[in-house]
């Protein structure tokens, strides 16, 4: 099987922003919103191209999207494909702001 090369940010979408995130920040784990498609060797090269930094470990998990309400009856929000990825002792990545 040969593997198709995605540039990393085709691959690393967005950072997610939330209370947990954050809390996770603080142990050098940080999560991401990641293309369905990228399996976890992918988002382990990605974000070690962009941020320049040591990944130790992926954790991946799909959202499901939720039945929301419209005007003209029912909707879903998307799919969602997350990472949670640890980075080697010592190190961070400036998502936040701080």
């Amino acid at each position: 099987m040969v593997a198709i090369h995605k540039p990393a940010h085709d691959i690393i979408l967005k950072p997610v922003v939330s209370e947990k995130s954050y809390a996770l920040s603080d142990m050098g784990q940080y999560t991401f919103v990641v293309a369905p498609t990228a399996n976890k060797v992918q988002i382990k090269q990605a974000i070690e191209e962009i941020f320049k930094v040591k990944v130790t470990n992926v954790n991946t998990l799909n959202r499901a999207g939720k039945r929301t309400r419209t005007r003209t009856g029912y909707g879903r929000r998307v799919n969602q494909k997350r990472a949670i990825v640890t980075v080697a002792e010592g190190q961070s990545i400036d998502i936040f702001g701080n």
